[in-house]
C-alpha cells in the first residue's frame, strides 16, 4: 500500500507540474498577445489612427462630390443658358450690348 501511495503522489505531482507549466506558458502567450495588441505595428493605436484617416477621407470625398455637382451645374448653365453666357462675356471679355455706354474709371497715378 505504501508503494501505491508513492506512485499516486508522483502522478499527483506530475499533474500539478504539468498544469503549472501549462499555466505559465499560457500566461506568457497571453502577455505577448496583449502587448502586441497595444504596442505592435498593427495594434490598436494604429487601427484607431487608420479609422480617423478613413473618416477624414470620407469627408473629403463628400466635399469633392459637392464641388463636382456644382461644377456640373455650372457647365450645364454655360452650355445652355444664354443669360449666363452673356454674363461671362461681359465679365471676362468686356463685351457690351449695342447702344450701351461703357464708363471706365481710371485711377490717378499720383494718388497711389
Amino acid at each position: 500500500m505504501t508503494r501505491r501511495n508513492r506512485s499516486h503522489n508522483a502522478l499527483h505531482r506530475r499533474w500539478w507540474t504539468s498544469r503549472g507549466i501549462t499555466l505559465i506558458v499560457g500566461l506568457v502567450i497571453g502577455t505577448v498577445l496583449v502587448v502586441s495588441f497595444f504596442f505592435d505595428e498593427m495594434g490598436v493605436p494604429r487601427y484607431l489612427g487608420m479609422l480617423r484617416h478613413a473618416q477624414t477621407l470620407e469627408e473629403e470625398i463628400r466635399e469633392l462630390e459637392r464641388t463636382n455637382a456644382e461644377l456640373q451645374t455650372e457647365i450645364h448653365r454655360v452650355q445652355h443658358d444664354p443669360a449666363r453666357i452673356e454674363e461671362l462675356a461681359r465679365e471676362r471679355l468686356g463685351f457690351v450690348r449695342e447702344g450701351e455706354t461703357v464708363y471706365q474709371i481710371v485711377e490717378d497715378e499720383k494718388s497711389k
